[in-house]
């Protein structure tokens, strides 16, 4: 079977993230490139500015953040993907509901399907969030809900996980349907509609800000020295050897506490029925690989790492929606080249259509947030959300 074609936008935005996603990787490209990277450069500047008045309007009140009366915990970052929210996102979840706090986990579901942006803005009806999980049952699937939210409330039973662009009103409903008392704003760092209580950045060690430049013409979202607005900064992807990082960041935000983390395999899962596997299982195994994620070099050398050969590897773009020819074609591909298995990610794996035979299995690597260094700063903020006494800094400074 022949590889599914894929859109040239997608095309485009592949080729594009390779080249704006590291610093260098725009040197010594041919002059259409150059030209294309000199418009975005101009689009760039726009941008920054566009940002930039947008938190003067916060910051005079022309723009209004709500209170919604709860804790509100934001986990976002400065740069556009990679950095690992998800898995921090379901850390947190996990260690509130074990303190006994009622938490939802409010999204934006970014890439799901939805209307058109035309019937939506000439629509008259308030729609209710959508509630991926109601802390009892997954009530919607990832094409739905979103590949994120979906995932989240797959592994977090007694988590509430509701989708909406208007996460104030999201929240709302969190409060009132369900009686939720603590909110995680996933991806929330840019979201100041919602007023937020502890602002938890995130930081990626091997690639901090990019080649800083502001979308998109990089990867940065806002400039980097608005780390400073960071209570709790998660660095991410560490091996330990942190102190040019490190200092960078001190260089925008002396006061907020620092905490070290890598993303740990832990186990395989078949993608359709689920078993699982150990990660002994790796070792001296041929695997082709399958990822439409931000980063998927990290993934791939995760797997090398633990001691399998890996032949081939299947990129798309982040967020990629897969059709059955894609996944089937990627399996016929590994199968013919003598792989034992199809390993893509968690993310990946949901988005997955399902099939009754294959010639080659196929398996997820299930990871999660190993802390390397400031347990102790993690589990004061834990502490802090649960036995609140004072307003947190991020609120008094507004």
């Amino acid at each position: 079977m022949r590889k599914a074609k894929v859109s040239w936008i997608e095309r485009l935005e592949h080729s594009l993230v390779k080249i704006i996603q590291q610093p260098g990787a725009d040197q010594d490209q041919p002059g259409p490139v150059r030209a294309l990277l000199a418009v975005l450069t101009g689009v760039s500047c726009v941008f920054r500015a566009v940002v930039a008045v947008r938190y003067w309007f916060y910051d005079l009140g022309l723009l209004r953040r709500f209170p919604l009366g709860c804790q509100v915990i934001s986990i976002g970052n400065v740069t556009a993907g990679g950095t690992g929210k998800t898995p921090v996102t379901e850390r947190f979840a996990r260690e509130l509901t074990a303190q006994g706090r009622k938490v939802a986990i409010l999204s934006r579901g970014y890439r799901r399907k939805e209307a058109p942006w035309w019937k939506r803005a000439f629509s008259q009806v308030i729609e209710p969030p959508l509630v991926v999980s109601d802390g009892k049952r997954v009530l919607l699937d990832s094409a739905t809900g979103g590949d994120e939210p979906y995932m989240l409330a797959s592994n977090l039973p007694g988590v509430c996980v509701l989708v909406d662009r208007n996460r104030v009103k999201s929240g709302r409903y969190a409060i009132r349907r369900f009686g939720c008392d603590t909110l995680l704003l996933d991806d929330g760092f840019q979201y100041q509609k919602l007023k937020h209580s502890l602002e938890v950045v995130l930081v990626d060690k091997t690639n901090p800000f990019g080649n800083g430049h502001m979308l998109p013409r990089g990867v940065l979202r806002e400039p980097a020295k608005h780390v400073s607005r960071a209570d709790v900064i998660f660095l991410t992807k560490s091996d330990g050897k942190t102190e040019d990082v490190v200092r960078r960041i001190r260089e925008y935000n002396a006061k907020a506490e620092i905490i070290e983390c890598r993303h740990a395999p832990r186990l395989l899962k078949d993608v359709w029925s689920r078993e699982e596997l150990p990660l002994d299982w790796l070792k001296g195994k041929t695997l082709a690989t399958l990822s439409g994620i931000a980063v998927p070099q990290g993934f791939e050398d995760s797997l090398r790492k633990l001691g399998a050969k890996v032949i081939w590897c299947e990129r798309y773009a982040d967020h990629h929606r897969y059709d059955s020819s894609e996944i089937i074609y990627a399996l016929n591909r590994a199968a013919d080249l003598g792989a034992e298995a199809l390993i893509t990610t968690e993310k990946d794996a949901v988005r997955f259509p399902r099939l009754e035979t294959t010639p080659v299995p196929s398996y997820y690597l299930r990871v999660d947030i190993e802390i390397l260094k400031g347990e102790e700063s993690f589990a004061a903020a834990v502490d802090r959300i649960c036995n609140v006494q004072a307003p947190p800094r991020a609120l008094r400074k507004d």
